[in-house]
């Protein structure tokens, strides 16, 4: 999968999702990118096709809430580094084990939220 973790994020995150090779994780701290309005964020990650991993939550709903199509949304908890890794392998073993569908493919025009405690809720959006 590819993913777009926002700067709000620790950029070990995108290191962690890239270390087995399975995904393509990048941070705007390794493009030099950082301090890029959030608009501008939502529109390279559309053209890039990478779903966004943000805590800013209420800015990136309104964002996909006003386009047709978007590659989507996940949505964590404000934690550290570590705990947001951990949170993040369950939203991946969760999207790999829903079967049917390329994991990518469930969260286009969706959102995925998960608690501290690891529930998670997938809606769509818009």
């Amino acid at each position: 999968m590819k993913f777009f973790i926002d700067e709000c994020i620790s950029p070990s995150l995108s290191r962690h999702l890239n270390e087995a090779g399975l995904h393509d994780a990048v941070h705007p701290r390794d493009r030099g990118r950082l301090r890029e309005p959030d608009h501008v964020v939502f529109a390279r990650a559309i053209a890039e096709d990478r779903i966004i991993v943000t805590e800013n939550a209420d800015d990136f709903r309104s964002l996909a809430a006003k386009v047709d199509l978007h590659p989507g949304l996940i949505i964590l908890p404000s934690l550290p580094r570590l705990e947001a890794q951990r949170l993040m392998d369950l939203v991946v073993a969760y999207l790999e084990h829903q079967g049917g569908k390329r994991p990518q493919d469930l969260l286009v025009n969706a959102v995925l939220s998960i608690t501290p405690a690891g529930v998670i809720h997938n809606e769509p959006l818009p």
